[in-house]
């Protein structure tokens, strides 16, 4: 397995789609820094599954996507894919050919690609288990590898060496079994826990399920009884229900007839009832009217009394009114007197407080006064000390500023000095680099017309190689006839050896036997199997045989006997067999003679040939046949001899002893002969084809023979040329940068002087700088000596005024007590004036009620006297009315009389007739009370069947037990067993049924249980022998490793000692590696005494070593050299091609050494800046020019 190829587009730096192809040996990648070689081993890396970004050096995964120049715009993806060559299938995967691919986009979305199929990261990880490949392998390794392998803690080193000893995919297969492991182990406890709930669960519920089941049963038992029970009930109660019925409707029926009669008689009662009742209504109308005019007449004398009685209340109360009236008047001139008075104190008391406010305020204005000049002095005081700091702070930074000056001084000075040396060098280097540009050049011109030679090599080598393709294509042409004729005939010899194998042709009976051929050493063959003829006899010696030819032949009689009781005992037909043992004296021809005729060709049995053993077997068959060239001459023959022989012709005409003649289309369909002389010259056909197969293929071999060669001096002439063109483009780059430096010499010896005079006017700056920093630190001095003085006369000042406020507060105090107290006089007198103000408006509002009740009071005396005037009148007009009333209430009476005569007659019969109503309507309220209660009753029934057990009257007909009659005996049955139901309590009919699932579901989850405890027993087994494996592997791997690690490191040091040694009490499948070197000539010590190249030629000789014990398919190594000096990298370079043995490797290097020995090399410069392209360069003799 190698790597084929590597495919970038899109891939940091690598904006256009490039293809890396790659041999056997060691490829070189070179190019000048910063032109984006490391990113093919991050691009590498990548593609195997790299998630993290620093390895990528990037900050996320999108950066990794070309992001773009001045002339481009960022691609919207990258893509990376690498393939390799399977062909001895070390990958797990049934492909000669596996690419391995990996996209990513700018919104995020990535995928792999296993040959073209999308697949997960998992899938490429488990491909390249225990090769090397993979991004913690071994395959890929870069500096910062280097580094990580050498200052690295112990731990830190144990992947590499995991991969090399081929436990990773055991430590992962643990991983994966631990945490199935784990996983089971919470399966367990989740199992566990809910088994623990269930068996708490089982035995309560069993116990509910077994009351379930006895209460069931017992119900069944009560609904057998009540069901039955029902019936009978049902039965009795719908008897007596058609019973009652019957007499309800003789009674219905009376009591409707009766009823009639008594509507009769009550209608003609009612019509002279109904002329009463209007004659009643009028006299007790009239006697009303009567009777509310005497009582209207009493009523208005007394309220004609009531009114005089209250215009007297009303005339006493109006003088008492008058006296209230009085009295209040009175009153209010008291209180206005009094409030006078208090308001004449109240001004002397306001007199007296203004006085006191005043003196109060001249003294707060004296303390304010004072407290303003304490605040005043504060600030001062404060802002003196603010000014104190401010100067000590501003000191502090002018004599740092002081020191800085004296510090750039220094550093001014000394650039002076470099400055100087500078110039110097600058001017003895502008000759040399004239003289080295002049030389670049004339290298430049050498390589121009060395190209041009080159080219022209390379023109004729490619016309000979065009020549060369067409002269393939016409041999390749004629390769593919000669094969298409070749399968053409091998088929055809393929069918036909088909058809023999397979007794085409014969009969079904043949076909058996044969089959048994092998079963049974007995049988030889058919005939047609014995007998060769030549071609122009098959015609003739098949027709002579005839269906003879079909004969199966034996050793002896015991085999055809045997095969016919086969054939008997399979049905398989009939056969005919030629024992050898029973045809041993065959007959002879009787007619010699008849052989001199003309046209005779011969008897048939010497015209084929046949094993001598088989030479009977022929003669009995053809033995007396004659073959003749026509059927001219067979006819003469025949006659002559009387038609008394057997002949044939060439053509297959048969004429037999008689006269017979049978001959014509002869279609020979079977060919059974001529098949076996068929296979041999078909087989003769098949080897001269492969001849002339072969004699192609070899002519073909040596063309393309030739054509490699003239491929490989084009390969060559296009390396060189490939390899001048780098050496061109490195001559022109050397020529342009020569030119470039010595104008950036020239420029710079300008910036030189610029920057001499710039350092100059430095000096004066901070010359100047300094002496005014100075000057500004002795103001600050003196202004602190000044401002100390101020504070201390501000102190002075302050603690007088301070005696002066104490004194003037004292005062304020009590001149605000003195005003506190006037104003509580002055609240008391207003408090008194608010008192009788309130009084004063009391008293009034009462004195103007007083006169409104006055004035109402004698408006309403008038109102009563002219009431009494209208109910006077009223009496005098009710007395007219009654006089009228009285005449008519005598002749309403009257005529009443006669209508209650008549009435008198209609009661008797009334009455029977009610009485009888009366007994008839109570006997149907009986009857049909009676109806209602057994038809509630049969309702009921129904209902409770229905709410019990849900059976309808018809579905309790179809349970009915004919044996149960003794109604008193079932409802005793009945009420004992509702008793002992009684007695079971609250039953849980769901249990059973509960019951049986909960058990099922235990039986599951205990099987689960031990499912699940075997499994984690398994996994535990598998975990130890995985332990036991590792470490006898890593042990093993280890010892191995330390051992080719020595042996390497002494090859590439020239001797020495390297050893490798696992951390001290720790587990052997975690201890971190330590490494030990020991160059020639030194004490044995650690990596971190080692120089930076001994560091990298430690590393370099751990990686070979592993590499030699278990290579990988392909390395890929960047600039791990490049701390080595030139002796080391040829050891390195040396060893290196050592290893390509078994390992391919791709090197990125700056280093010639390295180089030197690549069998390829690919260049990879930047001629767009931001984005890389490619240079290829075959160096075939492994050499690079100076």
């Amino acid at each position: 397995m190698y790597l084929k190829s590597i495919e970038i587009h899109g891939f940091k730096s690598f904006a256009n789609k490039i293809v890396f192809r790659f041999h056997n040996g060691i490829t070189g990648i070179v190019g000048p820094n910063g032109s984006g070689k490391s990113n093919v081993a991050d691009a590498v890396r990548w593609v195997l599954g790299e998630q993290r970004i620093k390895q990528l050096r990037g900050a996320s995964m999108q950066d990794v996507i070309f992001s773009g120049t001045e002339m481009r715009k960022p691609l919207g993806y990258a893509y990376v894919a690498i393939t390799l060559d399977n062909g001895d299938h070390q990958l797990a995967i049934d492909y000669d050919e596996v690419t391995v691919a990996r996209r990513i986009y700018r919104s995020g979305e990535s995928e792999y690609l296993l040959n073209g199929t999308p697949c997960r990261l998992k899938d490429v990880n488990e491909l390249f288990y225990d090769t090397g490949i993979g991004k913690e392998g071994y395959s890929i390794i870069g500096q910062g590898q280097i580094e990580k392998i050498l200052s690295g803690k112990p731990e830190e080193r144990r992947e590499l060496f995991d991969e090399a000893a081929g436990i990773v995919k055991f430590k992962r297969r643990k991983t994966a079994a631990q945490k199935k492991l784990e996983d089971e182990k919470q399966n367990l406890l989740r199992v566990g826990d809910i088994l623990s709930e269930l068996e708490k669960q089982i035995g309560p519920l069993e116990k509910q399920s077994e009351t379930a089941k006895i209460f069931l049963k017992k119900k069944e038992e009560l609904k057998a009884l009540d069901v039955n029970m029902f019936l009978l009930e049902n039965k009795r109660i719908r008897e007596q229900l058609q019973s009652v019925e019957e007499k309800y409707s003789i009674a219905n029926g009376d009591l409707q007839e009766t009823t009639e009669k008594y509507e009769g008689i009550k209608a003609e009662y009612e019509q002279i009832q109904s002329r009463m009742e209007i004659l009643d209504e009028s006299i007790e109308s009239a006697r009303a009217k009567l009777t509310d005019t005497e009582l209207l007449r009493g009523k208005l004398e007394g309220e004609i009394n009531v009114l005089k009685e209250q215009i007297n209340s009303a005339k006493g109360n109006e003088g008492h009114l008058e006296n209230r009236l009085q009295t209040l008047r009175g009153e209010i001139n008291a209180k206005n007197i009094d409030k006078e008075a208090i308001l004449k104190d109240k001004e002397e008391i306001d007199g007296q407080l203004a006085k006191v406010e005043k003196a109060r305020d001249e003294a707060r204005s004296l303390l304010n006064l004072v407290q303003n000049k304490i605040e005043e002095l504060n600030n001062n005081i404060e802002s003196g000390k603010n000014t104190i700091i401010d100067a000590l702070n501003s000191r502090a930074t002018i004599k740092s500023k002081i020191g800085r000056f004296d510090t750039m001084m220094e550093q001014v000075n000394i650039r002076k000095a470099e400055l100087n040396s500078r110039l110097l060098r600058a001017k003895s280097d502008e000759v040399k680099q004239e003289e080295t540009i002049k030389q670049l050049q004339e290298e430049f011109e050498t390589i121009n017309s060395q190209i041009k030679g080159l080219n022209d090599s390379q023109s004729v080598i490619e016309e000979r190689l065009s020549h060369i393709h067409d002269e393939l294509s016409g041999k390749d042409q004629a390769l593919r006839d000669a094969q298409v004729v070749y399968h053409q005939e091998k088929s055809k010899l393929e069918a036909l050896a088909n058809l023999t194998e397979r007794y085409d042709g014969y009969g079904g009976s043949v076909k058996r036997v044969m089959e048994c051929k092998d079963e049974e050493q007995g049988i030889i063959g058919v005939v047609a199997d014995i007998i060769k003829v030549e071609k122009k006899y098959e015609t003739a010696i098949e027709t002579a045989l005839g269906g003879n030819i079909q004969n199966v032949v034996t050793e002896d009689e015991d085999t055809a006997k045997r095969m016919i009781a086969f054939l008997k005992k399979h049905k398989g037909g009939r056969a005919t067999f030629l024992p050898l043992t029973s045809i041993t004296n065959p007959q002879e021809f009787k007619n010699p003679e008849a052989l001199k005729e003309e046209g005779v060709v011969g008897m048939a049995d010497e015209l084929v040939r046949v094993d001598e053993k088989y030479r009977n077997v022929a003669k009995a068959m053809l033995g007396r046949i004659v073959v003749v060239d026509n059927v001219d001459h067979a006819v003469k023959i025949a006659r002559k001899f009387h038609y008394g022989i057997r002949m044939v012709t060439i053509e297959g005409e048969l004429l037999v002893p008689g006269g017979a003649i049978s001959g014509g289309a002869f279609k020979n369909s079977s060919n059974l002969l001529g098949r076996r002389r068929e296979m041999e010259e078909l087989g003769e056909k098949v080897k001269d084809y492969l001849k002339k197969i072969d004699s192609l293929l070899e002519d073909i071999e040596n063309t393309k023979k030739e054509r490699n060669k003239l491929r490989m001096e084009l390969e060559d002439t296009k390396s060189r040329l490939q390899d001048k063109f780098i050496e061109q483009n490195t001559a022109r780059m050397n020529v342009i940068k020569a030119e470039e430096r010595k104008n950036e010499a020239e420029e710079g010896f300008g910036e030189l002087k610029n920057e001499e005079q710039e350092i100059e006017e430095k000096i004066l700056e901070i010359r100047s700088s300094k002496e005014a920093i100075v000057k500004e630190l002795e103001e600050s001095e003196q202004l602190e000596i000044n401002v100390q003085a101020q504070i201390q006369a501000f102190q002075e000042e302050l603690e007088k005024q301070r005696k002066k406020e104490s004194e003037q507060s004292t005062e304020v105090s009590e001149r605000e007590l003195e005003t506190e107290k006037m104003l509580q006089r002055q609240d008391f007198h207003k408090q008194n004036v608010e008192r009788i103000d309130g009084e004063i408006h009391r008293f009034a509002s009462e004195l103007a009620e007083i006169e409104e009740g006055l004035k109402y009071n004698a408006e309403e005396i008038a109102q009563k006297e002219q009431n009494i005037a209208i109910i006077e009148q009223t009496i005098t007009d009710s007395d007219t009315f009654r006089s009228d009333a009285e005449i008519q209430l005598k002749e309403d009476i009257s005529k009443r009389e006669e209508l209650s005569a008549k009435q008198k007659n209609f009661f008797g019969t009334r009455e029977e007739l009610a009485e009888r109503m009366t007994a008839l309507d109570k006997e149907v309220y009986r009857l049909n009370s009676q109806k209602e209660k057994l038809e509630e009753s049969i309702e009921n029934q129904i209902n409770y069947m229905w709410n019990e057990y849900e059976i309808t009257l018809s579905d309790a007909a179809s349970l009915r037990n004919e044996d149960m009659t003794d109604l008193s005996a079932m409802k005793r049955d009945a009420a004992a067993l509702k008793d002992q139901i009684r007695k079971l309590g609250d039953v849980n009919v769901n249990a059973i049924e509960d019951y049986k699932n909960l058990m099922e579901r235990y039986g599951f989850l205990k099987s689960q249980h031990d499912d699940l405890v075997e499994a984690e027993k398994t996994l535990l087994h598998i975990i130890d022998e995985l332990d036991t494996a590792m470490r006898k592997q890593f042990q093993e791997k280890f010892a191995e490793i330390s051992k080719e690690f020595d042996k390497v490191f002494k090859e590439l040091f020239g001797g020495g000692k390297g050893t490798l040694g696992l951390m001290e009490d720790e587990d052997i499948l975690e201890a971190g590696i330590r490494i030990i070197a020991q160059p020639p000539g030194k004490k044995l010590q650690n990596m971190m005494q080692l120089s930076g190249g001994e560091k990298a030629l430690t590393a370099i000789a751990l990686l070979f070593a592993i590499q030699n014990l278990k290579p990988s398919p392909f390395c890929l190594l960047d600039e791990i050299e490049a701390a080595l000096d030139e002796s080391n990298v040829g050891r390195f370079a040396k060893y290196l091609h050592k290893l390509t043995k078994h390992t391919q490797f791709i090197v990125i290097t700056h280093r010639r050494g390295t180089m030197e020995k690549a069998d390829r090399l690919y260049g990879i410069t930047m001629q767009e800046k931001g984005v890389s392209t490619l240079v290829s360069v075959n160096l075939i003799d492994k050499e690079l020019d100076d």
